[in-house]
């Protein structure tokens, strides 16, 4: 056990680098973790047995407790308490170490900081934090025709008021009509993800009487100014329906405009950006659906724009006097450009445009009355490419770093000639690009401002390829400081995601540089299962191929070994999410490679709860990880990697796992059920330490200075697990 005399090495050095004397520990007795009871559960499916020992910790009214966290049932709640507990009293000696890193933190961000304001028509709109605040002001003021602000600023939206001193308060969005005089927005107070939704005069501030509860937290206004299109959550949080609100009646009267009844198809909403049509978007990770509804005739009934199939995937815009498809038709992995008639309603209405490349992936469009914007993606890294109506010319805006990220946020009007992209690298705070698409010429708007200082040229950004063990080249991006040696001394935190072809772009972000500053190399590993080089790399880490995803992850571990960036048992791996069931699964084929696992909100309990056909996300999900309830080889693929199912005994390193008591996407009893197996099955390893956010779901504290404590947890963690935790594990060599 670890005896807590004194305060390790790195803990003291890591306050003084940070301008606090260390203090000595006071001795205390190691505090005992909790032991979560044994009550064997036995699963039969296709044939297979399995033993659920930790079941019971998914309390049996789950949909209740999303909404009313209360009523968590006792027993349950008093061990997420008592392991809430345990962290505190583990991690007691790293009070000190959390409070700078989170001071450190904060230090980079500007408090008073806001967004370049967007032109509508007559006004100008952006968010603005003032000082101290945790949530943003949605202001606007009158423009003159020069887009220039020619009045005074007002007040739309004050997030601080409307939290209200609420514990959670996430703050959807305020959409406003078309005549921008009324506004729509919303909030969840509770992180379910079920939002309600409430109107503003915006021209008063006051909201009107009516209320939607239940809500997707997303909506769409007709172009009358008083009809808004919003989707509703079923009590399994799934969203379903859509309903239309005429503004000034009861909602209880909102009329079903169409409900979705495949559970394995999510709805959303969208809206041209030529502002004509209403898009109704019925989609999983395989396939796609779209509905349109004129948006100058909102009662008339939503036309469908082509049939969903298996394996297709499309979106559309109205441009140039038709629509724009953007898909993966006809053997298109990496996607194409087709074009449609206004009239369309099957895919043999589809005609060719710009066609597919192999491994360019066409990533996003913008479409403008005289312009198209396209993102794509090459090797894991953008491009901007702008093409002219008139004549079909191309134009590319890129950068020249070794990595980087790009993204367009395009404009609010469909006649501008304004594109807005920001621009980022791991050394690089974002910037804000206006770019004329006429001229060809870009302003710089907004450079992130970093208040304690930061200076890119001190760091050093660099790319290599991994090769995997099937001879794959796996992108890896790394940030350094420039005097950091590469001769295996330093410590590494290697993140990873690595599902649903979302890919980990290497951007700027603060939550490196606490650990880099103090020496420490941050790592991406750019694995299959992401879109990191397009929708080839994310079908070749799904379903039965999705172990690639794990094996990559510990290929880039090894390789940073190799390669004297690390040394074997110094690389503290961090994933959420997805993320988490990447570090769980590698925790278990190379746990000695690692010095420290992160998991926050991990999906370890990937068979079990891919076998819940009751969950949020389990249908729709089966096209991404398959079928466990009807596919006896997507069973045994599954089997083969869940994290919770491959526990053995092996001396794992010390691992953190986060979760919150209402989120809907990675439930609270999949960490909480992988800490309680690893306590029992691998007790030579570890400290094993659960944290169980009682008042939050999967995107955890939603105050921007609050979220910042669950990041100090995470950064101090790698450090305390990184020279104490594993001191008295004891080592076996790897497989």
């Amino acid at each position: 056990m670890l005896k807590p005399m004194m305060m390790s090495l790195t803990l003291a050095a890591s306050l003084l680098l940070a301008g606090c004397k260390p203090q000595p520990i006071e001795q205390k007795a190691e505090p005992v973790p909790p032991i979560a009871e044994r009550k064997d559960k036995t699963i039969t499916q296709l044939g297979r047995t399995r033993n659920d020992p930790w079941a019971w910790l998914k309390d049996d009214s789950w949909q209740k407790v999303m909404q009313a966290p209360d009523s968590l049932q006792a027993d349950i709640r008093a061990y997420l308490v008592a392991e809430n507990a345990y962290q505190e009293q583990l991690l007691s000696e790293t009070t000190g170490l959390q409070e700078q890193i989170f001071q450190e933190l904060k230090g980079r961000i500007k408090e008073d900081d806001s967004t370049v304001p967007t032109r509508d028509g007559g006004f100008a709109y952006w968010r603005k934090f003032e000082t101290g605040a945790q949530y943003p002001r949605v202001l606007r003021a009158p423009v003159n025709a020069d887009g220039e602000v020619s009045g005074p600023e007002q007040i739309l939206f004050d997030g601080v008021k409307e939290a209200g001193g609420r514990a959670f308060f996430d703050f959807a969005g305020l959409s406003y009509a078309p005549d921008q005089k009324i506004g729509a927005w919303a909030f969840d107070d509770k992180g379910s993800e079920f939002y309600t939704i409430r109107f503003r005069n915006l021209e008063t501030g006051a909201d009107f009487g009516e209320e939607i509860p239940n809500s997707q937290g997303d909506f769409v206004w007709a172009n009358d100014s008083k009809t808004l299109f919003w989707v509703w959550r079923d009590d399994n949080s799934r969203p379903s329906k859509v309903f239309r609100h005429v503004l000034g009646t009861d909602p209880k009267t909102d009329v079903l405009v169409y409900e979705e009844k495949d559970p394995g198809f999510f709805l959303g909403l969208g809206k041209t950006g030529s502002d004509k049509f209403i898009q109704i978007v019925s989609a999983n990770q395989v396939s796609s659906e779209i509905r349109l509804i004129d948006a100058d005739k909102p009662a008339s009934a939503p036309r469908l724009f082509a049939a969903r199939e298996d394996q297709l995937l499309y979106e559309i815009e109205d441009w140039n006097g038709g629509f724009l498809v953007l898909t993966n038709a006809d053997d298109a992995p990496d996607f194409k450009l087709m074009t449609a008639a206004y009239g369309a309603n099957a895919r043999k209405d589809w005609k060719p445009f710009i066609p597919a490349r192999p491994g360019v992936m066409v990533d996003g469009i913008w479409a403008y009355k005289n312009y198209l914007v396209r993102l794509e993606r090459e090797n894991a890294l953008k491009r901007l490419i702008v093409r002219a109506n008139a004549d079909g010319t191309e134009h590319a805006i890129t950068f020249d770093d070794p990595a980087y990220n790009l993204s367009g946020q395009g404009a609010a009007e469909f006649d501008s000639t304004n594109f807005r992209f920001t621009y980022s690298s791991p050394r690089q705070p974002s910037q804000t690009f206006d770019y004329d698409l006429e001229k060809r010429s870009r302003v710089l708007r907004k450079t992130q401002e970093i208040p304690a200082g930061h200076d890119p040229s001190l760091y050093v950004v660099e790319r290599f390829e991994t090769t995997a063990r099937d001879g794959t080249q796996v992108p890896v991006t790394l940030l350094r400081k420039k005097t950091t040696p590469v001769d295996g001394s330093a410590p590494v935190l290697l993140n990873g995601y690595g599902s649903y072809s979302i890919p980990s772009d290497p951007n700027y972000g603060n939550r490196p540089y606490p650990l880099v500053n103090r020496g420490w190399i941050w790592a991406i590993a750019h694995v299959r299962g992401g879109g990191d080089k397009g929708r080839s790399w994310y079908l070749d880490g799904k379903l039965d191929k999705k172990i690639n995803t794990f094996t990559d992850f510990v290929a880039v571990g090894e390789d940073l070994v190799a390669r004297k960036y690390a040394t074997e048992g110094r690389i503290v791996i961090y994933g959420g999410s997805a993320g988490g069931l990447l570090v769980g699964a590698a925790a278990n084929l190379a746990p000695d490679l690692w010095g420290g696992v992160i998991g926050q909100v991990p999906f370890v309990d990937a068979l079990n709860t891919m076998s819940d056909a009751s969950l949020p996300l389990t249908p729709p999900e089966w096209p991404e990880w398959g079928n466990p309830l009807t596919d006896e080889k997507a069973y045994d693929w599954i089997a083969a990697y869940s994290p919770y199912d491959n526990v053995t005994d092996r001396a794992y390193p010390p691992i953190l796992a986060v979760g919150g008591v209402t989120d809907p996407r990675v439930t609270y009893w999949e960490p909480a059920k992988w800490i309680a197996k690893l306590r029992h099955e691998a007790p030579k390893g570890g400290p094993y330490v659960l944290k169980i956010n009682l008042g939050a779901g999967h995107g955890g504290a939603t105050g921007r200075f609050d979220s910042l404590r669950d990041d100090a947890l995470d950064l101090t963690f790698a450090i305390w697990a990184m020279e104490r935790g594993r001191a008295d594990a004891v080592k076996k060599p790897r497989a």
